[in-house]
């Protein structure tokens, strides 16, 4: 057993290396070329030791202490990323706290949307850039291939990641391997380049060079693009995996391969062109290419996928209209294709490849949304810490500073930098952000109008007992959102069709503010009356509803639903925007437009089609 225990961590502790560390691994392609390039530093030894201690403290501090040590405590049953904190830090809030927490995780995960744009964009393109350092004649055909890649990259998604999932592990612990190599080749011709561990250089370094020193953290913030996924991907692998590999492989690796390019530009100042590809001996500079291309399609991989995930929690929890979502694994819950978000992406990501061209263009852009969601964590780690945690205020306080100076230093040097490209993340940002915001003020402003019409329940199901109408044989399901009024499809029904079915069942599936909800807590049966029952089923927010799934646990709990004597009826809403009070005229014409090209409840809830019958109704918002 404990043999079994030990290859079981084995093989997700690889497995976490291909999906996790994608993003984080493939920094080291662009990351030390940007900070001396980008406010022009001189490659002279004392700037080397300065920017090289910045970047390995900062993965000390940011990656080791914050996320690994500290974040990844704060998972919702098991599940991290941003909507699960968000879920988690409103749970024991007042009203207007926890609408503040709403808007501050909504903001936070569409700047991870930007992310999901920006990565594939900007690694395929450092990868590609590789071709240039074997020939100058090479530079035409950067563009061509890289979006080659990205465009077979999103083709092959819908197919699913489970067959090619099997390659990501071994893959990446071949490429830290060879970051480690590579690098440490370089270290051992120039050991001096180890006095950058003393911290003490950066701060010379940000003291000599000042306001540029700080505008360079812009910069050194690249090393740390992808550690939102060690949180963000922590229930599919767990705590312990992710931490072995940090420590074992990837933090080694990164250090190792950072200090050898900076040993190499103290040997050669003129390889800041590129230090990552120059680090490799001339023979092997193709299959590196070859290599780099690989492990940067995994990096976008992995945020491309983490994009599906976030929008489907986004779905069950009610902050985005329902999008087709496809299954293309029967055992991994969390592997899915949702052709939109697909599409959409590979849309955007042509887009700014093609606008910004080269991966320095690009590099000013990604620091917006990384630091930007960095802090977003920060600050909600603090309300999960004081108020879940019930942590002393110091320490809550006193740990959330520290992180939140190091995330603020970090967004504030990279606030120059809206004008050569940072604007897109927070344009991007502000879009999906007003699109989230919207739905959510918009379902919640419907609901109220829904519930201002309703009739009492209760009153309306003694009135029919006392006085049934005409009854037919089967058993008809209303699906409700609502505990108390009576669905607007039942009444519908009574008025056009002037019938009562001989068992009604009132139907409500809800979302939890938890990834999964356990099996006895799962299903509530309450008998209303002689012919009425409600049926209230209970799903998490990485759960998929199913209609057929509700009807089968109710028959273990001795309610028997059988299909073919059972009609489902939904109400359909045409939502007319008006002048009353609730939401701004622009943004209920929006809600309206994102209403009609969201997806059918019957297709969502995974409802029979040919045994629904949908009714009308009109509400004015």
């Amino acid at each position: 057993m404990q043999d079994h225990n030990k290859q079981a961590m084995a093989g997700l502790t690889l497995a976490a290396l291909g999906v996790v560390y994608g993003d984080i691994g493939t920094s080291p392609l662009y990351t030390l070329r940007e900070c001396f390039v980008s406010q022009n530093i001189p490659t002279t030894p004392d700037n080397i030791f300065g920017i090289l201690s910045l970047i390995f403290w900062s993965l000390i501090f940011v990656v080791s202490i914050k996320y690994v040590a500290f974040v990844l405590r704060a998972d919702n049953r098991g599940e991290g990323g941003i909507m699960a904190l968000m879920a988690l830090a409103r749970h024991y809030t007042t009203h207007a706290a926890r609408w503040k927490i709403v808007m501050l995780g909504l903001f936070g995960a569409a700047l991870f949307y930007g992310d999901a744009i920006i990565t594939p964009a900007v690694s395929v393109l450092s990868a590609a850039e590789g071709m240039e350092v074997i020939s100058s004649g090479m530079e035409a055909y950067v563009l061509p291939v890289a979006v080659g890649v990205l465009v077979g990259l999103f083709l092959l998604q819908r197919h699913g990641t489970a067959s090619v999932g099997l390659l990501f592990g071994p893959v990446m612990m071949v490429w830290f391997a060879i970051l480690g190599i590579l690098g440490l080749n370089q270290i051992l011709q120039q050991p001096a380049v180890l006095q950058a561990l003393n911290p003490w250089h950066a701060f010379v370094f940000l003291h000599k060079h000042g306001f540029h020193a700080f505008l360079t953290l812009g910069s050194v913030v690249l090393a740390l693009t992808g550690a939102e996924a060690l949180y963000a991907d922590m229930g599919h692998f767990g705590k312990t995996p992710i931490r072995r590999a940090w420590f074992a492989l990837v933090l080694p690796g990164l250090a190792l391969n950072y200090f050898g390019q900076g040993a190499l530009l103290m040997h050669n100042p003129a390889a800041i062109k590129n230090p990552f590809f120059l680090l490799a001996p001339d023979w092997a500079l193709l299959p590196m290419i070859v290599l780099a291309t690989l492990a940067t399609v995994i990096a976008s991989q992995a945020v491309i996928s983490g994009a599906y995930s976030l929008t489907r929690q986004a779905i069950l929890l009610g902050y985005c209209p329902r999008l087709e979502v496809n299954h293309t694994s029967e055992k991994e819950i969390g592997q899915i294709y949702m052709p939109f978000i697909n599409w959409a992406l590979l849309i955007a990501v042509l887009v700014v490849v093609l606008t910004f061209k080269t991966s320095s263009s690009l590099a000013a852009a990604y620091g917006i949304a990384v630091t930007g969601t960095m802090l977003i964590t920060t600050l909600l780690f603090f309300v999960v810490a004081r108020v879940n945690w019930r942590w002393p205020l110091p320490l809550a306080l006193g740990i959330t500073v520290l992180f939140g100076v190091i995330d603020t230093a970090f967004f504030a040097a990279n606030v120059h930098k809206v004008a050569d490209g940072g604007w897109l993340p927070l344009v991007m940002g502000m879009v999906i952000f007003t699109l989230m915001s919207t739905w959510k003020l918009g379902r919640e402003l419907l609901f109220k109008r829904l519930r201002e019409q309703a009739l009492p329940l209760d009153d309306f199901i003694q009135n029919l007992e006392a006085y049934p109408p005409a009854r037919v044989e089967g058993t008809a399901v209303f699906l409700t959102s609502t505990l108390h009024g009576v669905p607007h499809a039942l009444l519908h029904n009574l008025k056009h069709n002037k019938v009562l079915h001989e068992r009604v069942v009132l139907m409500t599936v809800r979302t939890e503010d938890v990834p999964y909800v356990a099996d006895d807590e799962r299903l509530e049966v309450v008998q209303m009356s002689a012919s009425f029952w409600r049926v209230m089923a209970r799903y998490g927010f990485k759960e998929d509803p199913n209609v057929l799934e509700v009807m089968e646990m109710c028959k273990r709990e001795g309610f028997d639903l059988e299909l073919m004597d059972t009609s489902f009826f939904l109400s359909r809403e045409t939502i007319v925007p008006t002048e009353r009070p609730g939401m701004a005229r622009w943004r209920e014409k929006l809600f309206v437009w994102m209403s009609k090209n969201a997806m059918r409840a019957t297709d969502f809830f995974q409802v029979p089609t040919n045994r629904v019958v949908e009714l009308g109704a009109q509400v004015e918002l």
